[in-house]
């Protein structure tokens, strides 16, 4: 039987097939998913529990016209599939290829391109607003219906509440698809997760309530007219004991699930009347995260987490491919920093009782969750809600604890308030431990850490640091931890440089940095990742007959003035190297402060370009905006022929 799937080449090819197509049709979609990520990898388990309501949302609207907003978008490629890009789906998280969420440079289908979590709501509510908007003014803007498609996981994000209390009191007509699957990434925690899972778990509450309120009508004696009488009070007083919408209902939205997500009919026929209706409307479906791939459907909630994403090659067959055997031989590979930053994390918490670890939602992505295992009365999940985890921080820290929160660089962007406000402000002993700090290829711009130090820079009370290697993270993070005042510790995404482990960490001089290596002319002052390709342009220079000094600045703020000053005045030129935006970043703060104490340096920095850099393999990536050995070699054999100007930036 030939594949339905073949035939659709955008949205508007499903509005004549019928349910029984729709619903095979959804199931297609799953397995081209199952057989593509399987290969080049990519996100997984939450795409394959959206085949269906993409599916249904796709044969009711009439996109772009209609606006398809999905959260996040690791559920999204479902709906890219849809609308035009089946045939390059395995191009999707490669360098050149399809973006790995939702990009509105890629597709006119793609309403809004984000990577974090939480903003479809707030989207769709400016969306629809800006279309009455228009139609009230006479603006040639086409009028369209409006969905956002938004995980459980997702909504325990603040600024989801703030868009569904916007809409409530605006009455705005939309519809928001709460994909219920009881995970994020790792699995959901908190009250809001466990309100939904009672729901999920019971959609025969609706129906009860609603018999309810009958039978009590129809008691016998008079009492059912005497409950009749009474209305109003006798049915919210059974509403909310009974009701599973209540929250939404007492802000205005009407409410409708809970609906099977797999069932395209059920889908259908839910957001049929969701869309009829001229008003705020939120269609409660539950799915399964990894529906139709035994492993992670059937694994719980650990197969769910290891099957969020699939790695390259990691399934054949629609099954879980054999484990690939190591050469004979083969030297172990170096240590993720992750892996390194979560172990020493609870060496440190076991060492001093005040230490305690807090993540957003990533436990296992930033290493926490072996703090989790071992010492679970230390460790905090407080949901994808980054900005209640810096307030918890500091509630921690005004208390005398010393709280460590690991997020995403990336991530942390969300809470910059609170780093400001109440942390640096007032000078809280808190440790913010960026993961992905740097270019993290495949997942692109969303997920790029390359601002932190730009932002951070900037704060009174904050010391910034980066390690060159997994050692130095160990000597960092004691550093951090004894430190009194706001720290935040960068560090990037895979393994290390295979360097030994430290017995006992040290706790370093803050604002001090050292040198490496010794040349003549030209110093390479790297900060973090920098250091590890100064010294390959060093190397590489070597080879040309060029010897040049390497230091590793170990501080972006404080700076090490004095080791600044030595290195411009002992060279002629100094180059300064760091996974960051260039503008504010480590290099410019050098600049600064060599300016500010007379010392104008011959300076050119290295780092990330003026613009948001594309996804793909970070080999890729760093070749791309210049930040390898060779590159960086040829732009100081190119300073040190040329000696006009400072040749700053790139």
């Amino acid at each position: 039987m030939s594949r339905l799937l073949d035939t659709v080449d955008g949205p508007r090819d499903l509005h004549a097939l019928s349910d029984e197509d729709l619903q095979r049709l959804a199931q297609e979609v799953r397995t081209h998913i199952i057989d593509t990520v399987g290969e080049i990898g990519g996100h997984f388990g939450a795409n394959l529990g959206t085949c269906e309501i993409a599916v249904a949302l796709h044969s009711l609207l009439d996109s772009p016209r209609d606006k398809i907003l999905w959260d996040v978008g690791h559920q999204a490629y479902p709906h890219k599939v849809l609308t035009g890009r089946r045939d390059t789906l395995p191009t999707i998280r490669q360098y050149g290829g399809l973006a790995p969420f939702c990009s509105i440079a890629e597709s006119e289908h793609d309403i809004m391109g984000a990577g974090h979590a939480s903003t479809s709501i707030g989207y769709a509510v400016g969306l629809k607003e800006g279309m009455r908007h228009a139609a009230r003014e006479g603006l040639p803007v086409q009028d369209g219906k409006v969905v956002a498609v938004i995980g459980d996981g997702a909504m325990t994000g603040g600024v989801a509440f703030e868009a569904i209390h916007q809409a409530g009191g605006l009455g705005t007509p939309m519809v928001v698809v709460l994909n219920d699957n009881g995970m994020s990434i790792a699995p959901n925690v908190g009250a809001l997760s466990r309100y939904f899972n009672r729901i999920r778990l019971n959609p025969k509450l609706w129906h009860a309530r609603e018999g309810v309120e009958g039978g009590l009508t129809k008691l016998p004696v008079g009492i059912g007219s005497r409950f009749e009488r009474l209305g109003p009070q006798v049915k919210e007083s059974i509403k909310a004991f009974w009701a599973p919408g209540l929250f939404w209902e007492e802000l205005d939205w009407a409410y409708t699930g809970v609906v099977d997500g797999h069932d395209v009919h059920a889908l259908r026929v839910a957001l049929r009347e969701a869309l009829a209706a001229d008003r705020p409307v939120v269609v409660h479906v539950a799915t399964v995260k990894g529906k139709g791939f035994a492993p992670a459907e059937e694994g719980g909630l650990e197969g769910m987490e290891r099957w969020h994403a699939a790695k390259p090659k990691s399934i054949a067959n629609g099954a879980p491919a054999a484990a690939r055997p190591k050469p004979a031989g083969a030297a172990p590979a170096p240590l993720q920093y992750t892996q390194v930053f979560g172990a020493r994390l609870l060496a440190e918490a076991r060492r001093d009782p005040r230490v305690i670890g807090i993540t957003a939602a990533m436990n296992s992505g930033t290493g926490l969750n072996l703090l989790q295992d071992e010492l679970p009365e230390r460790y905090y999940d407080v949901g994808i809600a980054e900005q209640q985890a810096l307030l918890f921080a500091a509630g921690l820290a005004l208390e005398g604890a010393k709280p460590v929160a690991a997020i995403y660089s990336t991530f942390l962007q969300r809470a910059y308030d609170q780093i400001v406000h109440d942390i640096c402000l007032q000078n809280l002993d808190v440790v913010l431990a960026m993961d992905r700090a740097g270019l993290v290829g495949d997942d692109g711009p969303t997920h790029h850490g390359v601002f932190d130090i730009a932002y951070l820079r900037c704060l009174p009370n904050m010391v910034l640091m980066a390690p060159r290697d997994e050692a130095m993270l160990v000597h960092m993070l004691r550093t951090a931890l004894t430190h009194e005042g706001p720290v935040g510790l960068r560090y990037p995404r895979g393994a290390g440089a295979g360097v030994p482990l430290p017995g006992e960490p040290l706790a370093l001089d803050v604002g001090t940095g050292e040198i490496l290596r010794e040349g003549g002319r030209v110093a390479i002052l790297g900060y973090g990742t920098g250091v590890g390709k100064g010294l390959e342009a060093a190397d590489l220079l070597a080879a040309r007959g060029l010897d040049v000094t390497v230091a590793d600045a170990r501080f972006a703020k404080p700076i090490d003035a004095g080791l600044a000053a030595q290195l411009a005045a002992e060279h002629d030129l100094l180059v300064t190297v760091e996974e960051g935006v260039l503008a504010g970043g480590f290099g410019t703060a050098v600049w600064e402060t060599l300016s500010e104490a007379g010392v104008p340096p011959r300076i050119l920095r290295v780092g990330i370009p003026d613009r948001y850099v594309t996804h793909g393999a970070p080999k890729l990536l760093h070749e791309e905006i210049g930040y390898t050995g060779e590159r960086i070699a040829e732009r100081i054999e190119a300073a040190v022929e040329d000696p006009r100007g400072s040749r700053a930036g790139r």
